[in-house]
């Protein structure tokens, strides 16, 4: 290998880095615009299904509404209107809540 074949393969590394540089800056807006907001989401809906108790008004993916009747570990017993029916939802089901005090006073 002579000196001029040296230089060039040396000079194809450094633009080898220079090629990932623009990566970066593209990766940081693409987890402070999608990945970050979506970690504070799963964290506030983790927070809201651990504080459920009896009395709360929720509503779960289904679209189904009802208040809480009891809790157990992964379910929910809901009182479902107008006949009182009673049913089982997974926790992970339950989109939003509102407690029975705040529905009373809207």
């Amino acid at each position: 290998m002579n000196v001029q074949q040296l230089l060039a393969v040396q000079a194809g590394g450094s633009m080898g880095l220079w090629g990932i540089a623009p990566l970066i800056p593209i990766f940081a807006i693409f987890y402070f615009l999608l990945i970050l907001p979506q970690q504070r989401k799963q964290k506030k809906w983790q927070h809201m299904l651990s504080e459920l108790k009896t009395g709360d008004k929720v509503i779960t993916s289904g679209g189904l509404r009802g208040t809480i009747i009891s809790l157990k570990d992964d379910y929910v017993q809901l009182r479902v209107p107008p006949d009182n029916l009673r049913i089982e939802v997974s926790r992970a089901s339950v989109v939003s809540v509102g407690s029975a005090e705040e529905t009373a006073s809207k």
